[in-house]
This record gives C-alpha cells, structure tokens and sequence, in this order.
C-alpha cells in the first residue's frame, strides 16, 4: 500500500508541476506595441470600450448594423490587434475583440456568444481571428451556423471540415513571407472549406504583421511595412463585411 501511495503521489506531483509549467507558458503572451496600445484611444470616428472580456470599437458616425467578433492568435495579447480593428470599425463597422481563456483561444470557443448577447441589435454577425484564433472562430461558426453570416480568417485555416458543405460566407487573408500559415498550408486547407470562400493574398506580408505585438518565432520577415499590411487586411476585411450586410 505505501507503494502505490507513493506512486500516486509521484504522478500527482507531476500533474502539479506540469500544469505550473503550462500556466506560466500560456500567460507568457507577447505584448502589444505602443502603436497597438494607442490604438485604443477613442477618437472622432471611433469610440472605444473595455468590456466584461472584450473591448468594443463602436463607430461614431453611423448605427451598425454588421459586427465582426475577432478571436486573438495563440499566446497574443488580444490588444494587440487594435491597429487593424480600429481601421474596420473607422469604415462603419461594430468590431470586438475577445480577452480568451489562457490566451489560448481554443480554450474559449463560445466567446462570441457573450457578445452576440450584450449587442442584440446588430442584425449581422461575422467571426473571425488570427491563426489560432481563426481555428477557434471557424468551429464557434460551425456550431453556431444560426448567429453567423461569416468567417474571416487571417493567417488561419479551419481544423476539419465541418464547414465545407455549409453556406456561409469566408474570406481566407494570407501572407507570401509568413512562415507559420504558410501559403502552401493556406492552399491545402481549400478542400475545407466552401468552394465560395475567398482567398486574398498579401504580397510581402508575414505572421506577426497581422498584429502588433513585434517578431515572432518561426517567421519570416516581411518585406512591406506593418502600416502597409495593415491597411491591406482592414480593406479585404471591409470588403467582405460590406457583402455579409447586403444578404
């Protein structure tokens, strides 16, 4: 008996250690920028607000009626997608961006639930999210086909294919130089999705530029600048947000 006491308490140990261990590398999360922390600053064309696990960028010029739920890549702090968000919601978009569980999206599928909830009166509702993030976006959409007009990944690709014989509406951003979601696995990952998903590459591009939150391991460098990637995401995603609000 003192062995087998002995031996649960070795692998109890180890399941302590071990959880720690995963604890700390998941709240090790890269950091915005400046630029991305300025980003949250209200101004003239977007008014922005810390909520319950998420920070709104409300327009102040118009009443939306499409919102655009953005889920953060893996290990990101999810302010630092402010750049880019801020740019969609100054084209008269409701844009939220999710605080997820460990900084690890797939730990926190069902955020956009709590959104949809707290904001009845937007009419459309587009999911999204950033490599990781997009993989948690894509299967919150694939079980909530009811509350979601679209998905837009960004460097991102879905897990199965439970979205492919589906109606929705999905745009695929990608990048030439990113090193992670690679053109190559971008391409591959087409016999999941809808044959009318579209597919916008970013020439120059990389990874880390889809947010700001500086370098990132595994990547490539970029040869446009961050401002210029950017712009080029917030215009696509624009695009199709604009396409989602006339169904």
């Amino acid at each position: 008996m003192k062995i087998v006491k002995r031996i649960f308490l070795g692998l109890f140990i180890v399941v302590v250690i071990l959880t720690a261990g995963f604890t700390l590398w998941t709240a090790n999360a890269a950091q915005p920028t400046e630029t991305a922390l300025a980003s949250l600053s209200s101004d003239t064309q977007v008014a922005i607000e810390l909520g319950d696990g998420f920070i709104t960028f409300d327009p102040v010029q118009t009443e939306p009626s499409t919102g655009f739920i953005f889920y953060p890549g893996g290990r990101v702090d999810y302010r630092a997608y402010a750049p880019t968000l801020h740019k969609i919601a100054e084209q008269g978009y409701f844009v939220v961006v999710v605080q997820v569980k460990l900084n690890l999206a797939f730990f926190d599928v069902n955020a956009a639930d709590h959104v949809i909830f707290e904001y009845p009166l937007i009419q459309h509702w587009v999911v999204g999210g950033h490599s990781l993030g997009g993989v948690a976006a894509s299967s919150y959409a694939s079980a909530h086909l009811d509350k979601t007009d679209g998905i837009v990944f960004w460097a991102s690709y879905p897990a199965n294919d439970s979205l492919k014989y589906s109606d929705v509406s999905v745009l695929s951003i990608y990048a030439s130089n990113d090193g992670l979601a690679t053109s190559d696995k971008v391409d591959s990952s087409r016999a999941l999705l809808p044959l009318q998903t579209e597919y916008v590459l970013i020439e120059g591009g990389n990874h880390a530029q889809f947010g700001s939150y500086g370098p990132q391991s595994g990547d490539n460098p970029a040869s446009i600048s961050a401002e210029d990637q950017w712009n080029q995401i917030a215009d696509a995603t624009v695009k199709f947000l604009e396409k989602v609000s006339e169904k």
